[in-house]
């Protein structure tokens, strides 16, 4: 085992959010804490995916807290309801002057900045390079999504103010001591298009956050669901978000209805464009929104659809990993990417042999394709199998949190080394 470290991971979100990039920080977190390392916890209050704050976290006792022995503190900030540009902004800015204040100025051996968020993580990095020289810990950037990159494939930015932002996450990327990239793809951009340092850049993957499900009642759970065992079920988990684009899901819900097709699109979860996606499936009735589901009942409706849906925007390609996938590999069942075939998730799908890929445009082709799964039991069960496989291959938490302890010793001692050739060499200029 490598001698305990003294860490503080600073990012917006972590447990008891359980979407998006906070059951991976928490478990990290937890995961180095049962290693023996003492590790701390700078985040936000939770909020996503539905941009208001959880029940009980406005009261200051919820400040401070431990979870599973890490000490958590929360930071007060703005939270944008309903999400902007200008919101966001607003809301990382916010959390960023806290953390930057609440950052230990002494006995900490490494800070890993999660990313996004940008601005958080610059106000961060930026109180480490100023307030101590010599002292300063090492100090990483996990990347779970290429900012520069997702407002560009989400429309948010072009021309010039794109400019600005790629120039402004790479100056930030090359000036931690290491960072973490999710996927290759992540680490090919930022060095072609970053000018981050290959050799300065550690893939390490994200897992799947659920603990392994007990056996399933299938039948029992498609009737505590309302789902008849004729229609195939198409499952969508996750944020509704821009990057998502869903309209082209209601559009194939919308397809299904007018020609009679056995299936029926269930969306699970939320986000800033659900109202909007609520509003226009109105009188769909192969449609059908949740709310967000605790992990028992999500496992249980996971294991109960037939098809698990990934639906991404045309043009999505390489901003992001979805999530989900992580966990959609977990249950048996085959996935459909709707989604650009040049894509990372497109690759994913390809690499895991647990899916099936369809254009992000075509919802004729996605009610086809789903009905082909739905009906033809054996490939469906393959590709299930597929995917099964991969993920205890390639997506192992235990293998992730190995692969974090020592990047982080690494870059604790490469810090150390890099440190006393400093004073050393200034020494000798004293002489």
């Amino acid at each position: 085992m490598t001698s305990p470290l003294s860490i503080v991971i600073a990012g917006l979100n972590y447990a008891p959010e359980s979407t998006g990039i906070a059951p991976y920080t928490t478990g990290v977190a937890a995961g180095l804490r049962a290693r023996g390392h003492r590790v701390r916890v700078l985040t936000g209050l939770p909020h996503y995916p539905q941009w208001r704050l959880q029940p009980g976290f406005d009261d200051p006792a919820a400040l401070r807290t431990e979870i599973d022995g890490v000490a958590v503190r929360r930071l007060r900030h703005f939270v944008p309801d309903p999400p902007s540009g200008l919101g966001r902004v607003r809301m990382e800015a916010s959390f960023g002057a806290r953390q930057a204040a609440a950052l230990p100025s002494d006995d900490v051996d490494a800070v890993v900045f999660v990313s996004p968020a940008m601005l958080s993580t610059a106000a961060g990095l930026l109180r480490l390079r100023l307030g101590r020289s010599n002292s300063c810990p090492a100090v990483g950037v996990w990347v779970q999504d290429l900012y520069s990159r997702g407002v560009v494939e989400t429309g948010a930015m072009s021309g010039r103010p794109a400019q600005l932002a790629a120039a402004f996450e790479s100056g930030l990327l090359r000036a931690a001591d290491g960072v973490v990239a999710i996927h290759d793809r992540f680490k090919s951009t930022m060095t072609s298009e970053l000018r981050v340092p290959a050799e300065r850049i550690t893939v390490i993957r994200n897992w799947t956050h659920l603990r392994p499900a007990p056996v399933i009642d299938r039948a029992a759970a498609r009737r505590k669901l309302g789902w008849d065992d004729e229609t195939v079920i198409v499952l969508h988990t996750g944020n509704m978000g821009a990057k998502q684009g869903l309209e082209h899901v209601i559009a194939a819900a919308g397809h299904a209805q007018r020609h009679g097709e056995p299936v029926r699109f269930v969306l699970v979860g939320g986000g800033n464009q659900r109202p909007q996606l609520e509003a226009a499936g109105r009188g769909i009735d192969t449609l059908r929104f949740l709310d967000s589901l605790p992990d028992g009942d999500y496992q249980q409706a996971l294991a109960a659809a037939d098809v698990l849906l990934v639906n991404e925007r045309p043009g999505v390609g390489e901003m992001a990993v979805p999530s989900k996938l992580t966990s959609y590999f977990t249950t048996g069942n085959p996935v459909i990417a709707a989604t650009d075939a040049d894509s990372i998730t497109a690759a994913e799908i390809r690499a895991s042999g647990g899916g099936l890929v369809v254009a992000p445009d075509d919802p004729a082709q996605l009610v086809r394709t789903a009905l082909e799964l739905g009906r033809d039991r054996e490939r469906a069960a393959a590709l299930g199998a597929a995917g099964r496989q991969f993920c205890a291959r390639t997506l192992s938490q235990t293998h992730a949190i190995d692969q974090f302890e020592q990047w982080l010793t690494d870059l604790v001692e490469t810090k150390a080394r890099h440190s006393k050739g400093r004073r050393g060499s200034h020494r000798d200029a004293v002489r």
